[in-house]
């Protein structure tokens, strides 16, 4: 069974069409990208998915169910998480406490229960930590766990910001542009963490990507758009060689 299924999708500002007439179908356990050029609509699908913004048309579903016009806050219950290209994270906070952020949604009891410590309150704050150190064990954190974020390098950051999209339990992890700044050592890094992601942790990962490097060793399926349109979908290779890919990049 598909877990994201996105049919005749649009998203319009006035006269300019960030996306149009979008299908898109990503498989349990998949790690998908989407590239294209610069202005082609990828983070705008990423956008709707998470209802940063409402589409103008068309209809998506996970897991078989329409999210199309959930309320934005419910987005985190369905288990779908995303990044976006600028790190936000609380400087001062330790890494092991930004993580803990993405456990917000589980929390338990209200003021005075956990005020008072009440065992349900003890145990699900216990839970919260045991989640959090396996994805830190995943990613490799374990020796920046107690550092305050503003210490880290640019490339830690983002493998954190990516913990804690993880720390909220999703079955849909959308990465928008995660190698965006790394260096080519960093970049090959998070290709392992991203395979390590699905099958260690057992996410389903779609991944917007200018990296070309980092699409062909992970990504099982991609889609290539340009103008708010798909253009082809295919293994890292066909689509690489689809004449209007090659067209889109390179203006023939």
């Amino acid at each position: 069974m598909s877990l994201l299924q996105i049919e005749n999708l649009s998203l319009h500002f006035g006269g300019v069409k960030a996306i149009d007439g979008l299908d898109l179908v990503v498989e349990t356990g998949e790690i998908f990208a989407i590239i294209g050029p610069n202005g082609a609509g990828k983070t705008s699908v990423f956008n709707v998915i998470s209802r940063v913004f409402d589409p103008t048309g068309g209809r998506i579903l996970f897991n078989s169910a329409d999210i199309t016009h959930l309320p934005r806050h419910a987005i985190a219950g369905q288990r779908i998480a995303r990044t976006f290209q600028n790190i936000e994270l609380f400087d001062k906070a330790s890494v092991l406490d930004n993580l803990l952020l993405g456990r917000h949604r589980f929390a338990k009891g209200g003021f005075l229960a956990q005020l008072l410590r009440l065992p349900h309150v003890s145990q699900s704050e216990q839970s919260d930590r045991d989640a959090v150190e396996t994805i830190i064990d995943v990613l490799e954190l374990s020796p920046y766990r107690t550092a305050p974020v503003a210490e880290l390098p640019y490339g830690v950051r983002k493998i954190v910001e990516i913990g804690r999209a993880l720390a909220t339990d999703p079955e849909l992890i959308l990465l928008d542009e995660p190698a965006s700044g790394l260096n080519p050592e960093e970049t090959r890094d998070l290709s392992f963490w991203i395979e390590d992601i699905r099958a260690d942790l057992g996410v389903t990962v779609v991944m917007v990507e200018h990296d070309m490097s980092l699409v062909a060793d992970v990504a099982d399926r991609v889609l290539c758009m340009n103008l708010g349109r798909p253009l082809a979908t295919g293994t890292p290779a066909q689509v690489q060689a689809h004449p209007d890919v090659v067209a889109a990049y390179l203006g023939a």
